[in-house]
Order: structure tokens, then sequence, then C-alpha cells
């Protein structure tokens, strides 16, 4: 599975705290996740954040000026996700990091 080359390490690690269940191929399934009906709503956002950005995918770089847009504007990581993933947590500077991230590892068209 192909990985991007990240801009920097912060990045990747903002990325894989907040974003990486489901905008990557490497989800980590929590205990929850096989217990319907709530296996159906995770799968449905893993499904849908995939099929928006997914960095092992070629091709979705180009639609990381939205994806750091997304965090920019507070939309990212979508609101139901950071109560039952804590680390997903972004404060402002996190936030603005990542989306420079973002921006510098795919491109931006900003």
């Amino acid at each position: 599975m192909a990985s991007p080359q990240w801009a920097d390490a912060t990045t990747e690690a903002l990325f894989v705290r907040a974003c990486a269940d489901c905008h990557s191929n490497r989800t980590v399934w929590p205990w929850y996740s096989n217990v319907a009906p709530v296996s159906w709503l995770v799968q449905r956002h893993v499904d849908e954040g995939r099929s928006k950005f997914n960095i092992h995918v070629p091709g979705f770089g180009r639609d990381a000026d939205e994806a750091a847009q997304q965090v920019r504007s507070g939309k990212m990581p979508e609101s139901t996700y950071p109560p039952l993933h804590p680390t997903a947590r972004l404060n402002s500077a996190e936030r603005a990091q990542l989306a420079q991230g973002l921006a510098a590892t795919f491109g931006d068209d900003e």
C-alpha cells in the first residue's frame, strides 16, 4: 500500500491522530464497530470519508486543498468522531498546522 511522502513528521502524526481512520486504508476499528446498528454508521462514515479523500488511493491528493479547507474551517474531523476518539481533538494551532501540512504534502490550489 502506497503512502504519501509527508511534508513533515508533525503533519503525518496529526493526520494519523485525527484523520486516518476515515481517510486512509489503515482504519483502526474500535470495538463498537462490531455491534449493530452502530457498526452500520461507523462503516458508512468510513466509506464516505474514503470516497472523498483517501491518502492510499492514487489521485486523491488532488482533493487535498478541499481537505485542508475542511480542517481549517473546523468541519473535520467530523463532529461525532472526537468525542469517542479524544486524541482526534485538535486545537486551533494543530488545525492550522495540519491544514498547512496537507497543502504542503499534496499541493494546494489556493
